[in-house]
């Protein structure tokens, strides 16, 4: 007999927030010019834009491919710190997350949420439904925490496990696991929305937990991970869980 849905745990990029097609280049350039006019206005010693930009570039390409390998993530945070060290800065924790944030900011301004997940939110908080986020992530928690307050969403996510905060990444069970156990439910009583086949549905399935796929055009459909459900809008969950709690 099938348990009734006391929790929902979702992906963030492109799940619950969308950012769509972006150019990554341009945005980097742009969080990279919002970074260094602050660390200017700051005082803080800096050498030419290009070359900041370039060595920013180049330690976040690198870290990334180096977490890739070792399927462990990294926090950006962390190495705007020590890059910041090197150049001379002198920065108190407030200061370098306001520095997180330029750097994140073109890219949250990106984002768009479809209409009425916020209701839809609501409502399954109501029904005592415990809600959450699992985002593999090198951008800082505090940061993707700001954000979500921005978009009055951080209230109704108050399970958030960020990979950056917790080396782990989606598909590994140790990041579903944790969230299981910070928002005390079972595998079997918790759905996972995401839109990746191999980090979210791979990942869910072998935890154990409700897998949603959250696919806009269908290009998943012949995929050999198959979820437990299939959505083409966040809306749809409604419907989902009533299946399950109507019983």
């Amino acid at each position: 007999m099938a348990m009734k849905i006391r929790g929902i745990l979702f992906d963030l990029g492109d799940t619950l927030l969308n950012f769509g097609q972006v150019d990554v280049r341009a945005l980097f350039e742009d969080g990279a010019r919002l970074a260094y006019d602050y660390l200017k206005g700051l005082g803080q010693p800096l050498p030419e834009f290009a070359k900041y930009h370039r060595h920013q570039l180049w330690a976040i390409r690198w870290n990334y491919f180096i977490s890739m390998i070792r399927r462990r993530e990294f926090n950006s945070m962390d190495l705007m710190g020590k890059l910041g060290k090197r150049m001379g800065h002198d920065l108190n924790p407030q200061q370098l997350t306001e520095l997180a944030w330029k750097w994140y900011e073109p890219l949250g301004k990106c984002a768009t949420i479809e209409q009425g997940t916020k209701e839809m939110l609501e409502k399954f908080r109501d029904k005592n439904i415990k809600l959450g986020i699992i985002s593999n992530t090198f951008v800082p928690g505090e940061v993707l925490d700001r954000h979500l307050s921005q978009v009055s969403l951080i209230e109704l996510l108050p399970i958030r496990v960020y990979s950056c905060d917790v080396s782990f990444r989606k598909p590994h069970p140790n990041i579903f696991e944790m969230a299981l156990q910070k928002a005390e439910l079972g595998p079997q009583e918790t759905i996972f929305v995401g839109d990746s086949i191999q980090a979210d549905i791979a990942g869910s399935n072998k935890a154990k937990m409700i897998s949603v796929l959250k696919d806009p055009l269908g290009r998943h459909a012949k995929s050999p991970i198959k979820p437990k459900h299939s959505i083409r809008q966040l809306a749809e969950l409604e419907g989902i869980v009533e299946q399950y709690n109507s019983l």
